[in-house]
């Protein structure tokens, strides 16, 4: 069975930082890239970064470039995103998203997913 569990939300101040993880389970890591996604009320849910875990190569969109990074320790099975200097307009439920093969920025080509994480950034 195929898992991916989220966590790292939570309620933030707008300048902090969070570190949110996604723990998979279920699959051969190695052969998938993992990517988050958010969605905002309202809005479409967008890829803001991937990372394919065979060679480390990393996307992120440029609303989040700069500030967040994407990274996976391999021997646990997890892919962290750090995200830094948070804004308002960060709020939103993250999510984690798998596929085999090479990574993709659209949300159409992934078929296992987390819950979702909570983030929101006051101001």
């Amino acid at each position: 069975e195929v898992q991916l569990v989220e966590s790292g939300g939570g309620l933030v101040q707008a300048g902090g930082s969070l570190r949110l993880s996604c723990a998979a389970s279920g699959f051969t890591f190695d052969d998938y890239a993992i990517a988050w996604f958010r969605q905002a009320p309202g809005k479409e849910r967008e890829g803001v970064s991937c990372i394919i875990i065979s060679d480390g190569a990393t996307w992120y969109a440029d609303s989040v470039k700069g500030r967040f990074t994407i990274s996976s320790d391999n021997a646990k099975n997890t892919v962290y995103l750090q995200i830094n200097s948070l804004k308002t307009e960060d709020t939103a439920v993250y999510y984690c998203a798998a596929r085999e093969g090479d990574g993709s920025t659209r949300k159409e080509e992934y078929e296992h997913w987390g819950q979702g994480t909570q983030v929101t950034v006051s101001s």
